[in-house]
Formats: structure tokens, C-alpha cells, sequence
């Protein structure tokens, strides 16, 4: 558990992927491992040649369908090295003296989960060649890679520049209070302004999760503004992103609270689908 993967694939947000893989990897002092994973063979290329067509012409189809699919997956193939042999580029050129490329095949989540106990950081793209803007789905992998991984995922929409400043979507759960240890122990936002925000109801309980969780992270020597926020979590917690400028948001996943309510629903969705910065999804 001591590598940055980044997932290469021919999505809208490649280069940002390789960026912000790079921004993690200098930060962490981490490994950089470039992975493509190949799908398995459409199904739909498969073709029923039952009927009545002569058994001449069948084997005759049949050799040359063959023929196509190896060639396919000869070139599938050719194309995924073209690929990390690019993103390996960028990344060399972004500081990054020497990424290792991997490329495999079969389903991405389940992949990604034989390889996870090297993992320390996922970085994936959320939008494919077809869903290329905020408010678009995203990718179709995206959510079952969510689901499957137990590492922090670096999500990555369509651009990518080196942070300024974050966001912790702090609620109180264990995953949350998890985070902001995590937070305090890594490198990756050493030196970042970091705003703590909960959305939630003024209580006395509120006050005084946010209170500790902002002396965690003051001890750690981050500049901290703690906000408790009134109304919807996704709407308070993009106004106050857009109102403060911040590059990135942290949040907790699948945690028994809001925050988990965000990323198993609609709302969840739309949070993914319609950031426009990264955010880092923890475990």
C-alpha cells in the first residue's frame, strides 16, 4: 500500500488524470504506476450464424470473424501501450522521473481490487469521450470502482491544477473523523489552507465534533476556517466551494451518515456528475 495508481484509458480527462497523479505522487513521495486495463471483448460483436446460411459460407464467416477479433484485440492492445506510453511522458515531464506502466485485461473494479493491497492513493477519471461535461453521467465504471475499492480515490472531472486550497465535508461519523486523521498524517495537503465544513443543525454536538476535528488538524499545523452550515449537503456544499474558491473536496464514503446517503443515491450521482474540481473520496 505505498503506490499512486492512475488509471489510463481514452477518456475526456487523461491528461488531467496524469496531472493530478503526478501532483499526488511529488506530494506523497510516492511510486507512480500508469495501469490500462482492456474490457473484455464486446458481446455485441458476437454474431449468431445459426439458420439456414450454407455451411460453406459459415466457416467462411466464421475464419474471417476470427481474423477480426484477433486483429481488434491486437490493436486494442497497441493502442491501450500508445496511451501509457504517452501518459508516461506527461508524467516524466510534470516531475515524475520514472512511472511504471501496467497494462492488464479484463473488468476495471475487479482489477483494481487484486491490485489494491499496493494502492495508496486511486486516481480516476470521471467522464468517458462521450460524457465529456459537468452535468453529464459519468463514466460507467466509475461508480462500481467507487463501490469496490477500500483506498482514497482522487476523482478527476475534465481539468486539473495543483490545489491551493481544500475542502474537508466534515459530518461527524466515523468515516469523517477517520478522514481527518488521515488528513493530519498525510503529506498530500501539507501547507494547504483547509476549510472544515458540516453541514447540519447548530447543536451542541455539532460544535463540539467540529471543534475537535479542527483542533486535529490545527495540530498538524493546517490554517483551518471551521464552518457549521445550515440546508441541503450538496447545494451548501458547492456554494461554499464556489463562494471560497476552493480547488478540491474531501469527503468521507460510505460511512453510516449524510455524506454515505450522498454516495449510494441520486444525490450521489449528482454530486459526481456535476463537480467541476476533484474530489478525494475516502475509506
Amino acid at each position: 500500500m505505498n503506490k499512486v495508481f492512475a488509471c489510463i484509458g481514452a477518456m475526456q480527462s487523461a491528461a488531467a488524470v496524469c496531472d493530478s497523479a503526478s501532483w499526488a505522487s511529488r506530494r506523497l513521495e510516492a511510486p507512480l504506476v500508469l495501469l490500462h486495463v482492456l474490457d473484455r471483448p464486446d458481446k455485441a460483436a458476437e454474431v449468431d450464424l445459426s439458420g439456414n446460411i450454407g455451411l460453406g459460407s459459415r466457416e467462411h464467416l466464421l475464419e474471417e470473424l476470427a481474423s477480426l477479433d484477433e486483429k481488434r484485440g491486437r490493436l486494442a492492445i497497441e493502442a491501450g501501450k500508445a496511451m501509457l506510453d504517452a501518459a508516461a511522458e506527461r508524467t516524466r515531464n510534470s516531475g515524475v522521473e520514472a512511472p511504471a506502466l501496467m497494462q492488464r485485461h479484463g473488468d476495471l473494479a475487479e482489477s483494481l481490487g487484486e491490485l489494491e493491497a499496493d494502492i495508496r492513493l486511486l486516481v480516476l477519471g470521471l467522464h468517458s469521450t462521450h460524457s465529456h461535461s459537468p452535468g453529464m453521467p459519468v463514466g460507467s465504471h466509475v461508480e462500481s470502482v467507487i463501490r469496490t475499492m477500500h483506498r482514497p480515490i482522487l476523482a478527476i472531472p475534465g481539468e486539473f491544477s495543483e490545489p491551493k486550497s481544500f475542502m474537508l465535508a466534515f459530518d461527524g461519523s466515523a468515516t469523517t473523523l477517520k478522514g481527518v486523521e488521515m488528513l493530519a498524517a498525510s503529506p498530500l495537503f501539507r501547507g494547504l489552507p483547509c476549510h472544515l465544513v458540516m453541514v447540519g443543525a447548530d447543536t451542541a454536538e455539532h460544535r463540539l465534533a467540529l471543534d475537535g476535528a479542527r483542533s486535529t488538524l490545527e495540530k498538524a499545523n493546517f490554517a483551518v476556517t471551521a464552518v457549521l452550515k445550515s440546508g441541503d449537503v450538496e447545494p451548501v456544499l458547492h456554494a461554499y466551494q464556489a463562494d471560497n474558491n476552493i480547488d478540491l473536496i474531501v469527503m468521507g464514503a460510505y460511512g453510516h451518515s449524510r455524506i454515505r446517503q450522498l454516495l449510494v443515491g441520486s444525490t450521489t450521482r449528482n454530486m459526481l456528475n456535476n463537480t467541476r474540481s476533484p474530489l478525494l473520496l475516502l475509506r
